[in-house]
Parts: C-alpha cells; structure tokens; sequence
C-alpha cells in the first residue's frame, strides 16, 4: 500500500478508535508514529522523530496560556460564581417572559467567559440553573435544551482554548482571534434568548414564571458579579491593547479568580489541592491530544494527503464559498462524536491550506481569522446536534426523570438558531471581523 492509500485508511480507522472509546489523543499517537513507520520503511528515523517531538510541540510558550485558563475556570467553579451570575440574571430578567430560561443563557456567557471550556460550563450551570427552572415550571424539553445550548458559549465566549490552539497551528494573533470571537459569542446568546422568547410564546404552557424582585435585590446580586465582569474586561481588554501578553492576561485572571474564590470562602485548602489536580488533569489531557495530534500530522504530511487532497479539490472547479460550506458540513457532523481540540489539530493542518489558496475577497490574515471562528462555532452546533451532542448527555445525565427524546424535541430551536447564525458569518465576514478595524 502506497503511502497516500495508507493515510486515506488511517482516517476511519482512527473514527472506529474513537467510537471503541480509545483515548483519541494516544490513537492519533500510535497511528502517526505507525504510519510513518510505514512510510519510512524503518523503525530510526521514528524513534528520532519520537525524540524531538514532544520538545518541539511543547517548547512553544504559547501553550503555557492552557494550563493558566484552565486554573482560572477551576477557581471560577469552586468561588461560587455560577451562583452568583444567574441569580445576578435571573434577579433582572426572571419575572419577564421566558426570563428564567434566558437568565440561563445569560449566566452560561458569562461563566463561559471566564470558563473557556463547553462542557464545564454545561455542567456547572446545570447544577445550577435546572432546579430553578424546573421550579419556575419550565418543561424538561426547554430546560435541558437551553442548558446544553447556553453550554456551547462556554468555548465561543473568550477566553478560549481552542482559539489559543486554533491561531499556534495558523500563526494568527491570538489577541485579534479573542476579539473576533466576540461578536459572535453575543450574537450566540442573543438568538439563543429569542429562541426562549419565541418557544413560551408558541408553547405557553412551557414555562412559568416567578414575581419580579425589587431594585435593591437587583444591585445586590449585581454587587455580586461585578468582580467576575472586572477579571474578564481586564484579562481580554489588557490582552487585546497589547497591555499584557496571552499567557500574562491569562495569569492576571487566574489570580484575579482565585482571590475571587478566597473572598467567597471557596479557596480552602481541600478546593485549592481539588483546584490544581483538576487543571492538572485537563493540562495533561490537552497537551496529549496535541502531541498525539502532531505525530498523525507528520504522519499525514509524509504521505502528501494535504497537498494531493488541495490539488483535488481545485480541479474540481467548485468556488470558494462551495468548499468552505463543504468543510463546515463535515465539522458539523463530525462534532457530533469528536471534542472540538481534537477536531481542530487533526483537521486544521490539511483544510487550513486549501481556505488559504481560495479568494473571498479578504486579506489572508483576515479568511484565517474568519475561518477560525465559522469553524469553532460549527464544531460546537456539533455538541448540541441529536442524535449524539455531547452537551445533551451531559445536562440530561442531571435529569434523569427527562427523557432523551424530550431533550431532543427541546434543543432543536436552538440548533436552527445557530445554523441561521452561521448563515449570516458567512454571508457577512464583516460581522466577525468589524472589531478588529479598531
């Protein structure tokens, strides 16, 4: 077998890996240090690669931002700031119209933003925001299904690690990729708040409602959450004027988290040891899914496989706009069984040159900023997608008497929501990219 057949094959053996639950960061390992392997013809050459390949991959400052993000959404989770946020939202919207389900949204933006991770957020906000809304009377379709849509502005929202991963493989500015995701991020949680809007008004018996709260507890819940709003306009505004570095702003937060945490009585020294094993645990995590990730490259960039599949698709004649929607489809579907880091290192390195060679009108920074976003937030579509989003299981695993098929019906709204928002980015770049003319 020649060594472009051996690399189209390694692709669904890898997706039959992930779907017999083989850790995905040590498949895409021992399928690149295989197949180059095979290419090679002999075992030296792979054995010098495994040599320098971790030092290269981690020898990049860039990644030191991972483990201080995921430090500084540990200490966001344990300071009782997903609490504090939607009673914050629920205290301003709750007695409107839906307001209960949108103070969910809300509160999912804003511990998303100083989260960075979709899943966390869909969990945390779980525990948090389903009993309220069950006791508002909301049907276990909205309530589960605004949970796992809110969940996925976890990742959208900065900071994100995603990005921070997206603009090291594409040498973009991860400052300008931050500012770009914002926009977006907005656009996500207000569509998801009309989508709230629109269902308790089609479905009237789908959400009840509870008593507006005077001023006074409103500014209390506020006082509550203003620490939390300082910590993410600092981080992001001090990133984005160039006051601090990525991995400066993202030390800024972590500290500002944790004295956060310390305020609120969350920091004691059982949380703070929990604190660190668990950004720890994800640090590991990630930073084998990017060693993994970077062999399977090599691997792939042996064989030729993105440079022939590049030179295939242009002599399909098909326009610029044709293929990107082809690639959002297969994000679309493959977010469905795959996390988003891992979707991105294995699949930026070969459809990242072909958007790169096409003509959308855009300076290149500009289509590989652009891109970046249209891909996060397709990959996320994927994680509240029925029949296999992995947000779904994760919100209805807290409602166990909500059936699966209820969470389904629920979700649905939401995901028409994000597809028309996709439509929009990709019509109108200038949407994602305004921000970045200041």
């Amino acid at each position: 077998m020649d060594a472009l057949a051996l690399a189209a094959w390694s692709f669904p053996v890898l997706l039959l890996l992930i779907f017999l639950r083989f850790p995905i960061g040590l498949a895409m390992l021992l399928l690149g240090l295989a197949g180059s392997w095979q290419v090679y013809g002999s075992l030296p050459p792979v054995l010098n690669q495994m040599k320098t390949l971790a030092y290269v991959q981690f020898s990049n400052h860039s990644l030191t931002i991972v483990p201080l993000f995921l430090l500084m959404g540990q200490f966001a989770s344990i300071g009782g700031m997903s609490q504090a946020l939607f009673k914050a939202a629920e205290a301003f919207l709750g007695h409107r119209k839906g307001g209960v389900g949108m103070a969910a949204i809300g509160a999912c933006a804003g511990f998303g933003s100083i989260c960075g991770s979709s899943l966390a957020t869909a969990a945390t906000m779980g525990q948090v925001a389903l009993p309220e809304l069950r006791r508002a009377g909301y049907s276990g379709a909205l309530s589960t299904g605004a949970l796992a849509a809110g969940g996925t502005l976890g990742i959208l929202i900065p900071p994100s690690i995603v990005l921070v991963i997206y603009a090291i493989l594409t040498e973009q500015n991860i400052a300008k990729m931050f500012a770009a995701a914002m926009i977006p991020g907005i656009l996500a949680a207000l569509g998801y708040m009309a989508v709230i809007g629109i269902y308790v008004r089609v479905a009237p018996g789908s959400a009840g409602s509870i008593p507006a709260v005077p001023w006074s507890e409103r500014m209390r819940a506020f006082r509550a959450v203003w620490p939390a709003i300082v910590i993410f306009v600092t981080v992001i505004g001090g990133i984005y004027t160039g006051i601090f570095t990525p991995t400066e702003g993202a030390s800024v937060g972590a500290v500002g988290t944790g004295l956060l945490a310390w305020r609120n009585g969350g920091l004691s020294k059982k949380n703070l040891l929990a604190a660190f094993e668990g950004t720890a645990s994800g640090t590991g995590m990630v930073f084998l899914i990017v060693l993994g990730a970077a062999a399977y490259n090599n691997f792939l960039a042996l064989s030729q496989l993105p440079q022939e599949l590049a030179l295939w698709v242009g002599t399909l004649g098909l326009g610029p706009y044709s293929v990107l929607w082809a690639i959002l489809v297969f994000y679309l579907i493959m977010g469905c069984v795959m996390d988003s880091l891992s979707m991105i290192l294995l699949t930026i390195p070969i459809f990242f040159p072909m958007i790169s060679g096409l003509d959308f009108g855009l300076t290149a920074e500009y289509t590989a900023i652009w891109f970046g976003i249209l891909v996060l937030i397709v990959v996320e579509v994927g994680l509240i997608t029925p029949p296999v989003g992995m947000n779904l299981f994760v919100i209805q695993s807290m409602a166990p008497d909500i059936s699966i098929s209820d969470t389904y019906r629920g979700v649905w709204p939401f995901v028409l929501s994000d597809f028309l928002r996709v439509c929009v980015l990709v019509a109108f770049p200038a949407i994602t990219l305004w921000i970045l003319r200041f």
